[in-house]
């Protein structure tokens, strides 16, 4: 039962996370835009994640989402709600990773004939992830252990498995200690993995 539920656990997380990636550069992107419409939705965006409970916004997916017979799934509805919560916390580290690149990159490409959209994927964004990384996995890792919440949505994942095995043999504690285990090994696997991606990308330097 816990293998089964490590495999969803992390599914969930590289789905959400993958989806959140590019919500946030979205968003990010919007913010830096100068236009003012832009810089307000995505300004409302982020005030509403984080003026939100993660938990009400998995729900709002799973039930907001469902029409008559139409029922979104619960991973799915948790994969999105994992998404839009996190896709706004990566989309302030992209941000400030962006804003953080220095002008005279931008004009150096601008003055060798590239367009705005050439400057920022070619020069621009390929220094911004090597200084967002480090965030970028705080993000991660927390987004692992949020994946806990999609439990309430039917999910059985780690967190569900464990509390469901504890009522079961009316031994919480002990159900709970073995999940916690098991999270940690996963954050620490994730841990190694963004530390042994930030060395590759720093051998530039």
């Amino acid at each position: 039962m816990f293998y089964e539920a490590t495999k969803l656990t992390l599914k969930l997380t590289v789905v959400s996370i993958f989806i959140a990636i590019f919500v946030g550069l979205f968003f990010a992107l919007l913010k830096i835009s100068g236009v003012k419409p832009f810089v307000w939705i995505s300004n409302a965006y982020i005030f509403i994640v984080r003026g939100t409970p993660l938990i009400v916004q998995i729900f709002i997916f799973y039930y907001g989402l469902s029409y008559g017979s139409l029922q979104i799934s619960g991973f799915w509805s948790a994969a999105l709600g994992l998404a839009f919560h996190n896709g706004a916390y990566i989309a302030e580290i992209f941000r400030g990773a962006i804003q953080s690149i220095g002008k005279g990159q931008t004009e150096a490409g601008r003055s060798i004939g590239m367009t705005s959209g050439q400057t920022m994927l070619r020069i621009i964004l390929p220094q911004a992830l090597r200084r967002a990384l480090p965030p970028l996995g705080n993000q991660f890792i927390i987004g692992l252990k949020d994946s806990s919440l999609a439990a309430f949505v039917g999910l059985a994942e780690l967190f569900n498995v464990s509390t469901t095995m504890g009522s079961n043999t009316f031994d919480f504690m002990t159900w709970l200690i073995i999940g916690a285990v098991y999270y940690l090994i996963l954050v620490f696997i994730l841990t190694m993995l963004v530390g042994y991606t930030e060395k590759k990308l720093a051998i530039g330097d």
